[in-house]
């Protein structure tokens, strides 16, 4: 097979996305991308946004109607289907799974690859559950260790600057409303859709349980939530590439491009450091709210980002088959450095 025939080509969603702002909600602007709210426009009753219109309600109808098992067992077969269909996803699986595991048999990567596929399907009716679901619903699926809950909420009440430091499992939708609901509603680190239609709903949908929305871009809203004592949850586990990025240890690669903005926002005068997560088990959602991290930041800015880097790797550990995996999450490469997936165009 020569080079032509291995390529595969990226998905629009990997390329890099120019900044339109068609949606109806987000505003630009240093300072302005924070929202509050889901507003409906007219827009967004165009003829051509009717098909995302009817996906939306048809999730809506399967996680409101079937019960919580049927919901995981139907993901779980859409998960096998995207494992066979979605040929560019899978191959950025396989190849994290080589970078990040080398010390896996073959066997126990086939597995992995397979088990990721399932959690991912499964994900989809998370994020419903996660919109959709009524508190009361929603909170029977959720359990936590009591002195955990009691040591958050005490520092929540006392509106203690807390940067909640989490990752991106496939169920991270479900993490953010357990911990607004069982300690404080807070602001969330996101990236804006370009499609109008799912930014209003996953605003909409994210704004269930918790106060605001702050663009991934937008440092000084990020910074202004902090002093007013909002919990903010911050994921810096993917590969934004070299803006704000060093390259540091996680998992086996050696040099992996990592965002230095938990040891920057956590310079803040009294901002703690608290790592938090769900995994999912038999009992529905465990969610984890550890000891907020100590004498950090330090005075290196390597060791910190490395620090961090280590304390998400420990979260997935615990569960790899539920962590995002098909993400491109080794992409940037230093100069020089051969390209991680030679396979994507």
């Amino acid at each position: 097979m020569d080079n032509k025939e291995e390529k595969l080509k990226l998905h629009t969603s990997f390329k890099k996305r120019q900044k339109q702002h068609r949606n109806t909600i987000r505003q630009t602007g240093w300072g302005k991308g924070v929202v509050y709210e889901a507003v409906f426009s007219k827009k967004l009753l165009r003829l051509n946004y009717i098909p995302t219109f009817l996906t939306i309600a048809l999730l809506y109808i399967l996680v409101t109607i079937l019960p919580y098992s049927c919901l995981k067992r139907l993901g779980a077969f859409i998960g096998k289907l995207m494992g066979r269909f979605m040929k560019t996803r899978a191959y950025v699986l396989e190849r994290n799974i080589e970078l990040a595991f080398p010390n896996l048999s073959t066997e126990q990567k086939i597995k992995l690859k397979q088990d990721i596929f399932k959690n991912s399907g499964i994900a989809l009716f998370e994020t419903g559950i996660a919109w959709f679901w009524s508190d009361k619903r929603f909170l029977k699926l959720i359990h936590a260790d009591e002195n955990e809950l009691q040591k958050a909420r005490e520092l929540a009440q006392n509106n203690t600057r807390t940067l909640v430091l989490t990752c991106h499992f496939v169920h991270l939708e479900i993490m953010a409303r357990a911990y607004a609901l069982l300690v404080k509603p807070g602001v969330g680190i996101y990236r804006s859709s370009d499609h109008p239609v799912w930014e209003y709903i996953q605003v909409k949908g994210r704004l269930r349980s918790n106060l605001a929305l702050v663009d991934r871009n937008d440092v000084r809203s990020m910074l202004k939530a902090l002093m007013q004592g909002n919990p903010i949850w911050y994921a810096p586990d993917q590969d934004y590439g070299t803006r704000s990025s060093i390259f540091v240890p996680f998992f086996a690669v050696q040099k992996a491009s990592t965002v230095t903005g938990t040891r920057d926002l956590a310079r803040v005068k009294g901002t703690i450091v608290q790592p938090s997560f769900t995994i999912r088990d038999d009992k529905g959602y465990r969610l984890h709210i550890q000891d907020p991290l100590q004498d950090f930041p330090g005075t290196d800015e390597y060791q910190d980002t490395a620090r961090i880097n280590k304390v998400i790797e420990d979260m997935i550990k615990l569960a790899p088959e539920q962590y995002l995996w098909m993400h491109r999450r080794f992409k940037t490469t230093p100069q020089g450095e051969e390209n991680r997936y030679p396979k994507l165009t």
